[in-house]
């Protein structure tokens, strides 16, 4: 049974909070952990169940996972990862599938990967491509291989140069972690900048790495090698902190601070869009890691593009602040949104039009025109569809509005358990 959550209208907010360690980063320190011989410490990880997924998975191919709270000791085979007996389930986690399907790829035998019926009908075909080049058989169901998947996989896969059709820092992340067993170097091509993770993770595990930026891309290539064992520290999830930033900025009382955010130019580019809204923006940088301040502020329309917020993440909460701003604000080449956990995009769309705003698409466009104010917008319900970032948007309509209803609302849990805590602290 689906859980219902009322949020009601805050009077003022103030506070100061750290949002979970980025989600990004925890798949990646447990997976190179487990890849590597010997103990590896990780702290800050993301308390989600997605990140949990990637655990237990890390323990069915051979490693020792002891998560507590958010930290974890990982020790890894020194004779490498082995495929396991038992299907590899991947729950609600799109990122654990894809850079899953890269690892394992590398690991001779059958492996299967499973997940949830919102993961089932998510496409993998963008993954199963560039994998199949390398030498791994993987199939799935209908032509865009939805899962289960199955990946024979080898321990002599081809080195290839792949130029990415879309951007997606998941299906980079894959063929990486794939070219770790490959023949020679394996090198991938972006035409936009998605987020350097992976990259920086595995030259930090020394792998040699090497990234260039060309134009508004890059091109990275990986050489074959086996990552050694180290302490992670992750930083704050900065598409988490966004709904709190978006939250400081449209509510009319609000100091909202987050601390100690992964501060890579590619995860914050949703604070550029809000700059160029008028939002009271700021924050200590530029570095490794940054902390936000976000304060109530009168929000203007904008043209937001895709390749501003690579993995369009970040754009179900834009669209609240686009809800209350003044003007019409426009989305452009979201189609990527209608492939997440949700169908995204009508997600956002339907959220827009119960908080009263007049909302239309063109093609892969869309338009908000907003109400000036959150205090314009209407009490409104919602069935997030078991998708996090729908319901983490909805709830900041509706502390920052009138009020708000959200079906589905344990779905938090994928990625952000403590989301609601979080909220009624700063209240």
């Amino acid at each position: 049974m689906k859980r219902v959550m009322n949020v009601s209208r805050a009077r003022s907010l103030r506070g100061t909070l750290r949002v979970p360690g980025d989600k990004s980063a925890s798949h990646r320190a447990l997976m190179l952990s487990s890849l590597a011989s010997g103990e590896s410490r990780i702290e800050g990880l993301s308390p989600g169940l997605d990140v949990a997924a990637t655990a237990r998975i890390m323990g069915q191919l051979g490693a020792t996972c002891s998560l507590e709270s958010d930290r974890a000791i990982v020790v890894g085979r020194s004779g490498g990862l082995r495929p396991s007996d038992e299907p590899l389930y991947c729950a609600n986690s799109g990122t654990t599938m894809r850079l899953l399907a890269g690892l394992v790829s590398a690991i001779a035998g059958v492996h299967v990967l499973d997940g949830d019926e919102s993961l089932s009908q998510r496409p993998m075909d963008r993954v199963a491509q560039p994998l199949k080049m390398m030498g791994s058989f993987v199939t799935g169901r209908g032509p865009r291989v939805m899962a289960p998947l199955r990946i024979e996989g080898s321990s002599s896969l081809r080195a290839i140069e792949y130029h990415v059709p879309m951007s997606s820092a998941q299906v980079k992340s894959a063929v990486l972690l794939a070219g770790l067993g490959a023949s020679g170097p394996t090198t991938v091509i972006e035409d936009v900048r998605t987020r350097s993770t992976t990259e920086d993770m595995l030259s930090a595990a020394n792998v040699r790495i090497d990234s260039v930026d060309e134009g508004n891309g890059r091109r990275v290539t990986v050489h074959p090698g086996r990552p050694t064992a180290r302490h992670w520290a992750v930083p704050g999830d900065p598409s988490q902190a966004a709904f709190f930033v978006v939250l400081g900025l449209i509510h009319p009382d609000a100091v909202v601070e987050v601390q100690d955010l992964d501060g890579s130019p590619e995860r914050t580019g949703f604070m550029t869009v809000l700059q160029r809204m008028g939002a009271d923006l700021s924050w200590s940088g530029p570095g490794p890691t940054l902390s936000v301040v976000a304060s109530s502020s009168t929000l203007t329309s904008t043209e937001v593009f895709a390749d501003e917020v690579p993995s369009v993440d970040e754009v179900p909460v834009l669209v609240v602040a686009a809800a209350a701003a003044r003007g019409v604000s426009s989305f452009h080449r979201m189609g990527e949104l209608r492939l997440k956990e949700s169908d995204r995009f009508a997600g956002a769309l339907a959220l827009a039009s119960s908080l009263g705003c007049r909302v239309w698409s063109e093609g892969d466009d869309f338009f908000i025109e907003g109400l000036g104010s959150a205090e314009a917008f209407a009490p409104f319900s919602m069935d997030a569809a078991l998708d996090h970032r729908m319901v983490m948007s909805g709830a900041v309509a509706g502390c920052a509005g009138a009020g708000a209803t959200i079906e589905g609302a344990e779905t938090v849990r994928t990625s952000y358990p403590h989301f609601f805590d979080d909220l009624v602290g700063l209240s």
